[in-house]
């Protein structure tokens, strides 16, 4: 990585994973933006040192001001199991803000859910469709599916990355992570070296949370370029097949295919 971002944009900022994402980039010292659909409401829930840019993910023409001048963008905003809804405001948020970039190199972290991979579940193959644009970008990136949210015992600190999403229970069962842990885990993406270009399912287990996550970054196997799928990923999706949404957005993303 050339150097470490300086101005942070964060979609999704006023959610349940955005508002530890906003705490947590300012804590490591981050110039903190944040995209918001009702700046009263966001000034009465995030710091006062944040800069609130109004625009919708769903919206094109509203991303220009959100995305001028970041040099990294976490993508924390989500919505419901609908595949309507995740087609339309998961996938399209993502679609659309690579989109405004309009050839702009920046450091992305985009939270998925573990699970993505599941064959036959509409909702989750349109995360997965998310995560194959960034992958096709160029930007340097790094994929999180988190467990399921706060199910953690307290004494579950210990952060644990896997690949080839493999758990596929739909249930605690696949694993538990704590919000603060998911954000850091974006966050500490953004400046490390070896989380980039890596694809991962984030839990926890038992134990103390590590003060250094390079290593556990580093264990990861990367993503193969000019792949659209994670590296351990079993997936079946021949770009051919896809539907038009997916191939036209395909086409106009990768082919502007940021320099590395």
């Amino acid at each position: 990585m050339t150097h470490r971002p300086n101005t942070v944009l964060i979609a999704g900022a006023t959610g349940s994973i955005g508002r530890h994402a906003v705490n947590e980039a300012l804590r490591q010292g981050y110039t903190v933006r944040a995209l918001v659909r009702d700046k009263g409401r966001a000034q009465r829930i995030l710091p006062d040192s944040v800069e609130l840019v109004v625009g919708d993910l769903t919206r094109p023409d509203t991303l220009g001001p959100a995305v001028d001048g970041v040099d990294a963008i976490v993508f924390t905003h989500g919505s419901s199991t609908s595949e309507r809804d995740v087609r339309d405001n998961d996938y399209a948020g993502v679609a659309n803000v690579l989109k405004a970039l309009g050839g702009r190199r920046v450091r992305i972290a985009l939270m998925t859910a573990i699970g993505t991979t599941r064959p036959g579940v509409a909702y989750a193959t349109w995360k997965l469709r998310s995560e194959r644009l960034v992958r096709a970008s160029g930007h340097p990136y790094t994929i999180v599916r988190p467990g399921w949210f706060d199910y953690n015992d307290p004494d579950q600190r210990l952060i644990v990355m896997l690949q080839g999403d493999k758990r596929q229970a739909g249930s605690p069962a696949d694993g538990v992570i704590a919000r603060d842990q998911i954000a850091r885990v974006f966050i500490e993406s953004l400046h490390t070296d070896a989380a980039d270009h890596k694809t991962l399912e984030l839990i926890a287990d038992h134990g103390p949370e590590q003060e250094d996550l390079t290593p556990v970054f580093d264990a990861l196997t990367p993503d193969t370029a000019g792949s659209l799928d994670g590296a351990e990923d079993t997936v079946n999706l021949p770009l051919a097949a896809e539907p038009e949404t997916f191939r036209r957005d395909h086409a106009a993303i990768a082919g502007r295919n940021w320099p590395t």
